[in-house]
């Protein structure tokens, strides 16, 4: 029987290649005999660049300054085809952040401007931009500020970092833009939550208390008045599906650079070659950190029951946590660490994949 396994991450635990090799070694414990494939998988966020990194691709290091503020080292890949693909948490991510010192008003994407900078001074022509995962919610100021447009206050000086400082916005000009007009930029995310909803959405999942949601929400709109005015020649962007994906780093993307939205999940399956993997396949074992109603929205799990209900494959899921993923069509689940994951995540996923995999043969 031909196996794929396909995950995405499991986050805080495992990256996509981890999680497919933890799923692979437990799946041939149990039926040895199986050709298993591999073809990790990621939405624009964790393991974006791991997941379609190719022996022919070059990673670049780059110190860029972090979501405090803070200098950090962020890598990328620059692709023989002269694109680029950078994951956007890299430089701005949650997961460079304590968790105490999780706060939205003080986070910037201005690490991510600079990646920007570094991949187009490198020679790249097409970027692919992950957006997952990310500690802000600045509507992409910082990044733009990295890339030369000048946000200003009301007496001329530069706007400060940090989405405390949004509200403060009085102008945004191209001033020290370098000529980007032949580098296309991609956005893969896993949303399609526009920019006014941003920090309702995902504020507190980035530290915000409820008033600051209530502050971002009102500052967010106000930086749409100035950007549309200043920028988009009145084009109202801040509507659209996905600008608010990173906290709005789509919505300054887009407005600055004329960024495009794509679906991160599709986008990367096309990158990775699930279409000819799951050609001759039996069945299909995908997997993420916590499977609910919400992993069918654009993520992961979602797209590969998407693309295996076009020739009725069987989908099996290993998932950190397992709750009900609201009816959709799935063969069978396993929960790798229901209390929550232990000392070796890893071991606990192969021992799920393994127990999955022995109810399959006995099925």
């Amino acid at each position: 029987m031909r196996v794929v396994v396909a995950p995405d991450g499991f986050k805080g635990t495992l990256t996509a290649p981890e999680a497919a090799a933890a799923i692979a070694d437990g799946w041939r414990r149990a039926r040895p005999d199986d050709e298993v494939v591999l073809r990790p998988l990621a939405d624009g966020g964790d393991s974006l660049c791991e997941v379609v990194a190719t022996d022919e691709d070059r990673w670049l290091d780059v110190e860029v300054v972090g979501p405090l503020g803070r200098p950090v080292t962020a890598r990328f890949l620059l692709r023989p085809d002269g694109s680029a693909v950078i994951a956007s948490a890299a430089a701005c991510g949650l997961d460079l952040v304590p968790e105490a010192e999780r706060d939205p008003l003080r986070t910037t994407t201005y690490g991510v401007g600079q990646l920007l900078l570094a991949a187009v001074d490198a020679g790249a022509h097409r970027i692919l931009l992950g957006l997952g995962g990310s500690a802000t919610v600045d509507a992409g100021l910082g990044a733009l500020t990295a890339l030369g447009f000048r946000p200003r206050v009301a007496d001329g000086s530069g706007l400060k970092i940090g989405g405390g400082e949004l509200h403060r916005l009085a102008t945004i000009e191209r001033t020290w833009v370098p000529d980007l007009g032949t580098v296309a930029v991609e956005l893969l995310s896993d949303v399609t939550t526009p920019l006014l909803r941003a920090a309702e959405v995902f504020g507190p999942q980035k530290g915000a208390s409820p008033a600051q949601v209530v502050q971002l929400t009102a500052a967010l709109a106000h930086v749409a008045d100035v950007v549309e005015r200043d920028l988009t020649g009145g084009a109202r962007l801040r509507d659209e599906p996905g600008t608010g994906a990173a906290g709005g780093l789509g919505y300054g993307l887009a407005a600055g650079m004329g960024a495009s939205f794509t679906p991160g999940a599709a986008r990367v399956a096309e990158l990775v070659g699930l279409a000819p993997a799951l050609a001759d396949a039996d069945v299909i074992v995908t997997g993420e950190g916590r499977l609910d109603a919400t992993s069918m929205e654009g993520k992961v799990v979602g797209h590969v029951v998407e693309r295996a209900a076009d020739t009725d494959l069987p989908v099996l899921v290993v998932a950190g946590q397992v709750d009900d993923p609201g009816g959709h069509r799935l063969a069978d689940t396993e929960s790798a660490a229901p209390g929550g994951p232990g000392p070796d995540p890893a071991a606990e996923v192969a021992a799920a994949a393994e127990r999955l995999a022995a109810r399959w043969s006995a099925g």
